[in-house]
This record gives C-alpha cells, sequence and structure tokens, in this order.
C-alpha cells in the first residue's frame, strides 16, 4: 500500500513564516489489484491508471473534513469517496500524524529528504511496517486548497519559490524490509522531483505497482532482485522459516551504546519494563528499537510495541502495562517529569535514565555475569567501522559495485552481531532445560532459581516472572528446533551429551571441585576421532553432573552455601559458519501497467524461473526448491492452479521446510470442479492434497500450557504419586517410583499424605544443598578421579582406619579422616569388595553398631562404628555392590546410576519417615542386591567375554522404547563443518517415528530426538556421505541432510509402508538407489535428482525386504522371494517357500556370497531353524540349521565370514533375545550370545569390528558386541 500524504488548511495566502503547524492529511492511497482483465477493454496507453476505481482512493474537492477518512476504516460507504476498500489495519485518521511526526510546517526554505519507519501493530500482535519519505516541493505564488492539493504554476525564470511545502509518501509492507523500503523511496524521490502535480500522482501509482508485483522470497540462501533505477534493490530473505527478516544494520545500537549499556537495555526488555527510546533522529528510534527486538530472537516481546509517537501520541506513555515506544529528545523533559517508572533511553547520548518521579529508583538487575563477560568480549573483537574495511580496498567507480561491496560487509556484520546476540541468549537460558519435565509440561522455577549464583538471582527472579519467558518456556517444552536449540546443540561439551544419558542427582564432580579452588576456567577435554573407537579405551562418566550457572563460585549467606556454577571460556567466540547466498534477478515491469503487460511480465518471470531451474545442478537442492517456490507463485498469480500445486509439490524432494501448507490447502478449497478433477488424476497431486487436507482435519491443538512446580495438597494414590515424583525432576523411571511408593506406604494404606511427600521432597533438596558445600582439600581431590561426585557423607564415626566421615561415591567408599588436616583413606571400590556384614562390638556394657566391609585387595576387615546409621549404610554399601556387580556384568553403566539413585532415595525415606520402620521401609528400594540374592544373575562367559559396552536410547524417557531399526555411519572429515559432526554416528529408530543419534567415538547422545512423523520407521541406509533415508509406515521416505542434521527432505511416491531401501554402488559410487513397500511396489531413484528412475510392481503383496547382488533384486515376501533384473525389471527367478505349514511365511533373508556361488539364507516365521539355499542349484533341498532355545529367528546380518542372527528365545522360562554367530564356512553356530531381555529386533555392523543389536520394548537397549 502506499499513501501521498500533504498538509490541509484553508485557501488564504500567507507567508511561510506566519504559518501555525498545518494538520496533515492522506491525499491518496494506492493499494492492489491496480489491473484486471476488465480493464483491457477500457484502458488505453495514456490513462491506464487514472481509470481504475479498484486501484487508487483519492480525495474529492468537495470533501470537507478530514475526519470523513474514519469512515473508509468501518467500511462505510460515504458519498464523496470512490469504492475502495482500505485495510482495517491501517489508521488513516492517524497515519498522517507518524508521516510527519514532528507537525508539518511550510518553510521558506527548501530541505533535505528525509526517510524515516514505522511499525503498526494489530491487537493479535501481527506487525506491519511502513517506510515514510519526506520531500519538499516549491511554490511559486501558490496557496493551500480546501482540499489540501497544491497547485503550482510553471517556474518562470528568475524568480524565486515563495515558501516550500512538505508532502510524503508512506509505503505500507506486511515484511520488515527498511533498507528495501528505504532505496526504493530514494530512487521513487529522484524522479519526483521534476514532475508537475498530476504527475506525481501518476509515478506514486506506477511506483505502488511495481512493488506489488515483487514477490518476497522464501526462507532460504536466495535473495530477489530488481531495478529501481537508478539502484538494484535487494529483497532479502529470512534464513529459515522460523527466523525473522534481517534487512537493516544489526549494528547501530553498538556504535550508540557501549556493551554494558547494551546490556542493560537487554535486561530491561526481557524483564518486561516500561522502555522508552528517545533520539533526535526519528529513523533511529525504529531501528535501534528493531535491532534490539533482534539481539533477543527467539525469545519475543510480547507487549504494546510503538518505537515511533508523533507528539500528538505522548499520552501513550501513560499506559499502565509494560511497553517499548520511542520519542523526540524533545519531549524528554515533559516524558521525565510526569510520568514514573519509566526506563529512559536516549539513543543520541548513550545515556539510560529512569523517569524522575519514581519514588524509588528502579533497580535493574545485572544480566548473568559469566554470559555478560562472553558477550562484552565478543563485541569488542567485531570490526564495526565500514570505512576501515575500505582502507586496503581501490577506490570503485561503479555505483553497483559500491552497493554490492557495503552490502556483503554488512550482511558478514549482521551474521556475527546476531551469532554474538543468540550466544548470549543461550548462557543466560541454556540450563533452563535442566529443570523440565516435558512429559507433565512443569518448571521447577524454584530448584532452578536456588542452582543460580547468588549475584545472578536478581535477574532471573524478574526474568522468570514474565509473558516473553512463558513463551520461551512453551517452545522448550514443545521440543521445537529453533536458533536457540540449534546453537545449544552445537555448543554442547561432551558433558552436556553424556547427561542426556543418565538421569544423576546433581553433585560436584572433582573436576568442578579442583576448578572452582585452582581455575575459574575449566575445558572438557573431547576425542576427535574419525574412526570407530576401541571400546577397551572409552570410559563413560558415570556420574555426569548438572551443570548450574554461569557465574563464578559466590559464597552463599546462612550456612555458608555455595552456588557452584557452570564456567564457559569467555576468550573463545563460538563463530558458526557463514553461509552463502545467491541472487535472483527479476525481469523488468513494463509500463503502461495494462493486462497485457502484467501478463507478459509474469510469462518472463516464468521463464526466468524455469530456464534457472534447468540449468542448476541437482546437488544444489537448496536453491532448486527456493526457484521451485516462486515459480509456483508466479503460476498461482497466472491462475495455473496445477502448475501451481506441482512446483509447490517439488518442495518435497528439495526443501519440504518451505512448504506453504496454508497456501496449498487454499489454493485446494478454490479449485473448480474441473481442476480439481484434473489434480486427482495425477498421483502425485492426488497424495498432496490428501496429505495437505488430511493434515487439517487432524490438526490437534498443541499443548501449550505451562505449569510451575508444587507440593501437592491431597493425599494422592500410586498414578498421582507417580506423576507428581516425575514433575519434580527426581526420578522419571515408572518402576523406581513404584518401589519408592512401596516404601513410603509401609504399614499405612497405600496412599500417601501431603506432608509426608512434603518431608520427603524437602530432605531430598536439603541433602541435595548440602553436597554443594562439600569442599574438599587437593590431598583428597588428587586420589579421585576427575568426573567422581561424593553423594554421600556419613556423620563423624570412629573406625580402625581412624575417626573420619565414611564418602560414597559413584565408584568408591574412603574415609575423609579428621584431625589437624583431611586426609583420604581408601576403604574399598565397589567391585573389590568380598563382602558386607552389619554387627554389633562391645564396649562396656554396650553393643555398638558396627559395619564391616571385607575386599579382595586387603587383608584387614575395615569397620566403622556407625551407631544409628549402621543399618542404613549397611542397605547402601550392598545395593552399590550389587549394582556395580551388574554394570561390569552386563557392561551397562546405567545399572550403577541406577544404584546410585536407590541409595539416594533410600536415604530421603530414612530422613523423611523417622519411624521404627523406616529401614525397612528404604530396604523396600534395594533393587540391585534383591535380584543378586533372588534371582543370581551369572552372565554366560562368552557372552561376557564378545559383550563390550551398552546404551540406552531411551534415557531420560518414563519409560523404554522399543529399537525398530539400527544404522552405524563412518566418520569422515569436512574442514567446513564443526568436528564432532566428522565423527562415525549410530542412528537409532525408536517409535512413533523418533531417531536418536550417538557419537559413536564416545557413545554419547548427540542428537537426542528426530522427528519423523508419527508412524513406525522401518528402515534406514546411508545413501551417500551427507545423506541419509529413512522409511517409514506412514509411506514416506525421509531424507536426514547429515551436515546440518535435519530432515528437509521426503519422498512420498510410495502408496504402502515404505519397508526397505538398498543402494548400488557402481564403483564404489553410489548412483541408484531402490526403495520396496508392502504393496510390492519397488521404485529405482536417482540419487542426486531425487527423480523416479524405473517403478515396478511385484505379482504378489507383502514385499518385506530386498536385496541388491550384482544387477539384480531378490525381493523377499511372504510367500516367496522373487528375483528381478535391476535394469528392466524382469522376472528372473521364483523361490517358493518349502515347508509344509501353510501358516508359516518368509520373515527374513540374506544374502552371502562364496568363492564360486552364492548363497541364500533365509528363516520362516515360528520357526528356529535356518535354511541355506545354493542358489545355483534351488532344486536341491536347503541345508538346515537348527537353533537352540530359539522361539523365532527375527534379523540376520552378515560380518566377515559370520552370520549373525538375532531371535527371541526361552530361557528359565522368560523371554530373552539371544543372538546366534553362524560359521558361514562350516555352517555351525560357534557362539550363542545372551545380552537383552527382550526380542533382539535390530542388528546392524559397524565397520566389520563390532555388531550391534536392540531389542524389543521390555527392555530397549542397544548392545556392542566385538566381532571376531
Amino acid at each position: 500500500i502506499c499513501c501521498l500524504v500533504s498538509p490541509i488548511t484553508s485557501g488564504t495566502q500567507r507567508k511561510p513564516k506566519s504559518l501555525p503547524p498545518l494538520d496533515p492529511e492522506v491525499l491518496s492511497v494506492f493499494m492492489p489489484p491496480f489491473i484486471s482483465r476488465d480493464d483491457t477493454q477500457v484502458m488505453n496507453a495514456g490513462n491506464s491508471l487514472n481509470k481504475s476505481k479498484r486501484r487508487s482512493f483519492r480525495k474529492k474537492k468537495e470533501r470537507p473534513k478530514v475526519e470523513n477518512v474514519k469512515s473508509l476504516n468501518v467500511e462505510q460507504k460515504a458519498p464523496d469517496t470512490e469504492d475502495i476498500t482500505v485495510p482495517k489495519d491501517i489508521d488513516l485518521l492517524g497515519l498522517p500524524q507518524l508521516c510527519f511526526p514532528g507537525g508539518l510546517y511550510i518553510t521558506s526554505e527548501s530541505k533535505e529528504d528525509h526517510i524515516h519507519f514505522l511499525v503498526f501493530t494489530d491487537v493479535c500482535g501481527n506487525r506491519t511496517y511502513g517506510a515514510v519519505a519526506q520531500y519538499y516541493q516549491p511554490l511559486q505564488d501558490g496557496c493551500i486548497s480546501l482540499n489540501g492539493q497544491a497547485h503550482r504554476e510553471s517556474a518562470q525564470p528568475g524568480k524565486m519559490p515563495v515558501c516550500f511545502v512538505p508532502f510524503a509518501v508512506c509505503v505500507i509492507s506486511r515484511y520488515p524490509y527498511f533498507n528495501a523500503l528505504k532505496d526504493c523511496l530514494s530512487c521513487l524521490l529522484v524522479q519526483l522531483r521534476p514532475l508537475q502535480d498530476l504527475d506525481v500522482e501518476e509515478h506514486i501509482k506506477e511506483f505502488s505497482a511495481k512493488l506489488f508485483l515483487i514477490p518476497s522470497p522464501p526462507p532460504g540462501p536466495l535473495h530477489l532482485v530488481f531495478n529501481m533505477k537508478p539502484l538494484q534493490i535487494i529483497i532479502p530473505s529470512r534464513e529459515d522459516p522460523d527466523s525473522p527478516i534481517i534487512d537493516l544494520d544489526l549494528h547501530l545500537p553498538l556504535l550508540c551504546f557501549r556493551p554494558e549499556q547494551v546490556l542493560q537495555i537487554m535486561t530491561c526488555i526481557l524483564t518486561e519494563q516500561k522502555i522508552v527510546f528517545f533520539s533526535s533522529d526519528w529513523a533511529l528510534l525504529t531501528l535501534v528499537a528493531e535491532c534490539f527486538m533482534l539481539y533477543l530472537h527467539p525469545l519475543q516481546w510480547q507487549h504494546t510495541f510503538v518505537p515511533l509517537l508523533s507528539r500528538q501520541m505522548l499520552d501513550f506513555v501513560m499506559a499502565p502495562t509494560s511497553f517499548l515506544m520511542g520519542c523526540h529528545t524533545d519531549h524528554f523533559e515533559e516524558v521525565s517529569m510526569e510520568i514514573e517508572d519509566l526506563v529512559l533511553i536516549n539513543i543520541d547520548n548513550g545515556d539510560i535514565a529512569h523517569s524522575k518521579m519514581a519514588e524509588e529508583e528502579p533497580e535493574i538487575p545485572d544480566v548473568p555475569a559469566q554470559a555478560a563477560e562472553a558477550f562484552i568480549k565478543r563485541v569488542e573483537s567485531l570490526q564495526l567501522h565500514y570505512d576501515l574495511e575500505l582502507c586496503h580496498l581501490r577506490a570503485s567507480t561503479d555505483l553497483g559495485e559500491l552497493q554490492m561491496r557495503r552490502r556483503a560487509w554488512q550482511q558478514k556484520l549482521n551474521t556475527e552481531v546476531q551469532q554474538t546476540a543468540l550466544q548470549l541468549i543461550v548462557n543466560i537460558f541454556r540450563e533452563v532445560k535442566d529443570h523440565l519435565n516435558y512429559e507433565h509440561r512443569v518448571f521447577n522455577s524454584e530448584e532452578f532459581l536456588k542452582t543460580r549464583a547468588i549475584g545472578d538471582q536478581p535477574f532471573y527472579r524478574k526474568v522468570l516472572e514474565t509473558y516473553m519467558f512463558h513463551s520461551f518456556l512453551k517452545a522448550r517444552l514443545n521440543r521445537k528446533m529453533d536458533a536457540f536449540a540449534r546453537m545449544d546443540l552445537s555448543t554442547q561439551t561432551e558433558e552436556d551429551r553424556f547427561n542426556l544419558m543418565f538421569h544423576t542427582p546433581r553433585r560436584l564432580t572433582m573436576e568442578k571441585m579442583a576448578s572452582k579452588r585452582f581455575n575459574p576456567q575449566y575445558v572438557v577435554s573431547r576425542r576427535m576421532v574419525i574412526s570407530m573407537p576401541d571400546l577397551q579405551e572409552i570410559r563413560l562418566p558415570e556420574a555426569p553432573t548438572r551443570k548450574s550457572s554461569l557465574r563464578k563460585l559466590e559464597a552463599g549467606v546462612g550456612k555458608g552455601r555455595m552456588n557452584i556454577c557452570r564456567v564457559f571460556p569467555v576468550s573463545v567466540a563460538v563463530r558458526m559458519p557463514s553461509k552463502s547466498t545467491s541472487t535472483f534477478k527479476i525481469p523488468e515491469i513494463h509500463f503502461p501497467l495494462i493486462f497485457q503487460c502484467v501478463h507478459s511480465y509474469y510469462t518472463d518471470f516464468y521463464n526466468h524461473l524455469s530456464k534457472a531451474i534447468n540449468t542448476l545442478p541437482p546437488d544444489n537442492s537448496a536453491l532448486l526448491a527456493r526457484y521451485f517456490y516462486l515459480r509456483g507463485l508466479i503460476s498461482l498469480m497466472q491462475g495455473k492452479l496445477l502448475n501451481a500445486l506441482s512446483d509447490f509439490q517439488n518442495l518435497d524432494k528439495t526443501d519440504l521446510r518451505i512448504f506453504p501448507t496454508d497456501l496449498v490447502r487454499k489454493i485446494v478449497e478454490t479449485m473448480a470442479p474441473a481442476e480439481r478433477l484434473q489434480a486427482d488424476r495425477k498421483p502425485e497431486l492426488k497424495k498432496l492434497i490428501s496429505r495437505v487436507m488430511e493434515n487439517q482435519r487432524e490438526v490437534m491443538k498443541i499443548d501449550d500450557h505451562v505449569k510451575n512446580f508444587e507440593l501437592p495438597k491431597t493425599h494422592m494414590q500410586l498414578d498421582d504419586f507417580v506423576k507428581r515424583i516425575q514433575e519434580s525432576g527426581i526420578v522419571k523411571d515408572i518402576d523406581t517410583i513404584h518401589r519408592l511408593f512401596d516404601a513410603l506406604t509401609v504399614g499405612h494404606q497405600k496412599q500417601i499424605d501431603p506432608e509426608t511427600f512434603r518431608d520427603f521432597y524437602n530432605y531430598w533438596k536439603e541433602t541435595e544443598a548440602e553436597a554443594q558445600e562439600v569442599n574438599l582439600p587437593p590431598t583428597v581431590i588428587q586420589h579421585l578421579d576427575k568426573n567422581e561426585c561424593v553423594y554421600k557423607l556419613s556423620s563423624s564415626v570412629k573406625t580402625n582406619y581412624g575417626v573420619g566421615k565414611i564418602a560414597l561415591t559413584q565408584k568408591r567408599l574412603f574415609l575423609l579422616t579428621e584431625g589437624g588436616r583431611p586426609g583420604y583413606a581408601q576403604i574399598a571400590a565397589f567391585r573389590d569388595i568380598e563382602d558386607v556384614k552389619s554387627t554389633t562390638v562391645a564396649f562396656l556394657l554396650l553393643r555398638i553398631p558396627t559395619l564391616r566391609i571385607k575386599t579382595l585387595s586387603k587383608k584387614e576387615v575395615f569397620e566403622a562404628n556407625l551407631k544409628t546409621e549402621c543399618d542404613l549404610w549397611y542397605l547402601i554399601v550392598k545395593e552399590m555392590w550389587a549394582g556395580k556387580k551388574m554394570a561390569d556384568d552386563h557392561k551397562d553403566p546405567q545399572y550403577i546410576q541406577q544404584a546410585l539413585t536407590n541409595v539416594l532415595l533410600m536415604d530421603a525415606v530414612v530422613g523423611a519417615l523417622q519411624s521404627s520402620k523406616t529401614i525397612y521401609a528404604a530396604s523396600k528400594l534395594s533393587y540391585f542386591d534383591r535380584m543378586k540374592n533372588e534371582v543370581p544373575m551369572m552372565v554366560p562367559k562368552t557372552t561376557s567375554e564378545t559383550l563390550k559396552h551398552k546404551i540406552n536410547p531411551s534415557a531420560g524417557e518414563t519409560f523404554p522404547q522399543a529399537i525398530d531399526v539400527l544404522l552405524y555411519t563412518p566418520g569422515h572429515l569436512d574442514p567446513s563443518e564443526r568436528p564432532g559432526n566428522a565423527h562415525p554416528k549410530l542412528w537409532c529408530a525408536l517409535s512413533e517415528g523418533k531417531a536418536v543419534v550417538f557419537d559413536a567415538s564416545t557413545w554419547s547422545i548427540q542428537q537426542h530426538c528426530f522427528k519423523m512423523g508419527r508412524s513406525k520407521l522401518t528402515c534406514m541406509i546411508m545413501v551417500e556421505q551427507s545423506q541419509v533415508w529413512i522409511g517409514s509406515q506412514d509411506s514416506n521416505i525421509y531424507i536426514i541432510n547429515t551436515h546440518s542434521m535435519s530432515c528437509n527432505k521426503q519422498l512420498n511416491d510410495h502408496r504402502s509402508d515404505v519397508t526397505d531401501i538398498v543402494v548400488d554402488k557402481k564403483s564404489g559410487i553410489p548412483s541408484e538407489a531402490y526403495s520396496s513397500s508392502l504393496d510390492g511396489a519397488v521404485i529405482a531413484w536417482n540419487i542426486s535428482t531425487l527423480k523416479v528412475n524405473r517403478v515396478f510392481q511385484l505379482p504378489c503383496q507383502n514385499l518385506t525386504s530386498i536385496k541388491l547382488h550384482n544387477d539384480q533384486l531378490w525381493c523377499c515376501t511372504g510367500s516367496c522371494i522373487l528375483v528381478v533384473s535391476t535394469h528392466e525389471f524382469q522376472l528372473q527367478l521364483k523361490i517358493e517357500h518349502h515347508l509344509k505349514d501353510v501358516c508359516s511365511h518368509f520373515l527374513c533373508f540374506q544374502l552371502f556370497p562364496e568363492v564360486f556361488y552364492l548363497n541364500l539364507w533365509a528363516s520362516y516365521s515360528g520357526s528356529s531353524d535356518l535354511y541355506i539355499w545354493n542358489t545355483k542349484d534351488f532344486s536341491s533341498p536347503p541345508q538346515k540349521i537348527h537353533l537352540q532355545d530359539c522361539s523365532e529367528i527375527t534379523c540376520m546380518i552378515r560380518v566377515k565370514a559370520q552370520m549373525w542372527v538375532g531371535s527371541s528365545a526361552r530361557l528359565q522360562g522368560k523371554s530373552k533375545g539371544k543372538i546366534y554367530v553362524v560359521s558361514a564356512e562350516k555352517k555351525t553356530v560357534e557362539k550363542e550370545l545372551v545380552g537383552h531381555a527382550d526380542t533382539v529386533r535390530a542388528l546392524c555392523s559397524a565397520e566389520d569390528r563390532y555388531v550391534l543389536s536392540g531389542s524389543g520394548r521390555e527392555e530397549g537397549k542397544i548392545a556392542i558386541w566385538k566381532a571376531e
């Protein structure tokens, strides 16, 4: 929309100096549609823009008052106006004041053209943006008429103009293209100067129509360029769909304020103060305010945002709620003296003050110190002055080159400023996620505040109460992968990743304790390996602890409590790789603007895009997607809806993130029946329409509530207790909570009263806080591993090692001896314990309870007179001993974490109940000790020797999830990537379309959760180094970009469950991929273009898997295995199953090439036998290998000269997962491995050095086996 604004007054002619400020008024409004097909009959070249009543509203001469403009906004038909609809969110009554915010004056001297910017916000918070250009036109003996029109006579030679009349052109856009609109208006002003009155309006109409025909680019690396003589105008795109458009100089606030002041202003915004910016430059008000909004992204200001107030709008600053406004410095004294509780920010001199009527100056808390220090250092390292950049460059003689050079520098600086601000936000709020419960959408604000440094708490206390933070919490609980989440993920340390795997109570590691004492910064060492690791070298930290704060240690008050804080290096700037961008030149728009010209423009635009699509390499999918998107828009403007749908459908294979779902839905809803019928005849469009319309029906209201944790006020049954404990963050595992419920209800009705829950919760939190106070001397720390934590200390007791306190870590017991200097005495490592006894010793007439611990490495038995603590310590040591043995036997460090949780729960139960049955109650939590005593869990020797490690992809979930598919991808070096991306990865598909990715060099979680639809994932394969394809039961193939670790493409040509994918590698180079679906369809894909090469429909259904060998596809269906050629998909062989049981069917198969022939290994449903055919002689019966204790074979994989076979088995009456290692040469079982407590669901090989197996939902773990 474009508006022309000018003064209105009486018709008397007066000298400029005697005129008071005049009232500005909208003279004309130019808005779409500017042209229609009907216009071709009535328009001619000379007056094409004058006749159309659709395009503009022009004030009539007889229009008496400006107030009547208001009738346009309420859509009342005024007799003196044309039939024009003005958008409801544009207030024509208030717009003139904003176009001349300082007032409108006729001057005796010409003034320089001036541009400033506006922001309009509707009641829903949606923003519209405006750019206003003020310019002055000379009058020679002219006058201002009643209708506001300035009539000028031709300039006479030698005659000076009497006065200069200000005009304003305002362009209103849905998008914040500040620089682009400024450039456009600058070009317009140059063209308006020589024009007469009527010609001015003609030109502005053409200008408006031209801007209307320029599309907004989709998110991504493509900017649009068009010619607006004499400049080339660039319309920038946003970086991704969740990012804001940035078309201004982000470093402006850094030129106006010191870094410390920038932090102060950001704090004011984060704490939602009443903020008023002041400047003598109207343009700066909006630009600086917008910059601060962008600094906070992805946090969003939720309150009133009016960065520019005219002098008539000053009473807005009396609003009772939070706001951010801006006004001229001339009004500084008036505002500051009359209104209290305002934060006054002077952009011109960099001052920050408070309004003087406030009784007490409101305190602006400091940004957390460590985050602030990092921000300041990064800001000081930025090059903010373009002149310094020019020093070494040659002088440019071309305006276009000057423009492009300046833009390139600004874009690079904007990226650096954006990353600096984002890193600040991440550093401030990174640890919020540690206090969230995703299942019940609870944030424990009280516990979060306790973990903050004392000096940082005022800041967090204020921020946590804001609407802005509440919205931020919603996004975190929804696991939104926005800019915050991406940077948080990319800057995670190895310790952060381990924390995702182990839910362990917060304690201080020895490394942090030492760093606290000696070094304010610590660096977690990382293994930067490319190949698969030797698992014997990997030492997982057994107790990674939760981070606390960004600030260094500060002594607390009262009991001397210390807040232990996360420290991060401030000297290292987190530099994100800059993303390259491309530009696309929009064709020229020819005038006069009749239908044929517009049609010609769209045709040229379409042809230019088609040419770009055809010449672009297929691997440049990012640009292809943008071209398809734009071509779809142009087809839509041409009325070619089927073409538009086809181009939008191509986004599935190029970049799914920019698919315009709402737009496509509107297209479908408005299609004529004939067009809809045509669309339904094309399978790909029919599926697209079905998907979009189904999504609309299935869209469920997102549960975006956020609860703050509160202690219960009523009695709790088991289910409610489980929910409350999970919300508290103490423990998530449901089985453990059930045991805790039994412990707390010993001797009572099976419900828990609020007082018992409160006592238990408070004791747990107090113990956690006291553990933070433990401050071991260096002589003790040096005896412990850097990742060890002290979880419990006894009271001071007498032992045969001396007097001291018994300390419990996740690895050992030691005595913290007392005396002149605290010392260290090793009691026992848990794996070395031989026996534990609770007994009594005689002292005078008393029997003192004593704990005795016998170890394998010492002859001397440790004795401690623990008195009343003896029974509890006896339970604790036995549970840790049993847990450590289980962890060592099963190579699963999670057992020791669970044992730790059990003993701490025992401690809290004893502390909370304070009754005679407390020890019995605590014994309910002795899970591993009871397992050891009731059912001795002996791991077979072969299993123990072959099993190297276990990991849990369901860590942090409330219950285990079945592992459906496993994929190992080798590491590779790419200089453009972060080192962590070069590591080998393990991909694990869980239920409901979720996938977890592990760093296979350390077995830490790299990406916690990908979400691909809501259906079960069925297969995964690395098609090429940058692509992982994942098949799903929803009939789609999802494509993961391994560089960005994001899913932005999908293939949807299948009509049924995708069951398998294989890749054809000619000379080691991936050339073609084949995918199969349950309905018997096989599709051959071009890997680089993602186009379908060939499709083949098998004569039977229930196609479950395919294998590729020597240009032949072996396809397994329920009743047979079919062999087809890959070139023409001709059926070459059919292998019928030979069992007499008609109910059985082929379950899985593998091909095993021998020296002179190919063997086919297969299994049947419900059978415990392996069948092996020689493919050269199917007339002979297959060789059979019986697998002992096997119920059914579920999966198999070839590794070197062995076949690893996964199964479900029955051992000692219980269902187990068993793996059989079969020699391909001898056709005998070499090993039987019992490593899972549920069916083996998936197998994969890692460089033929290791085999990884995943189990069903009863266990939900991954075992890593050594392949020999």
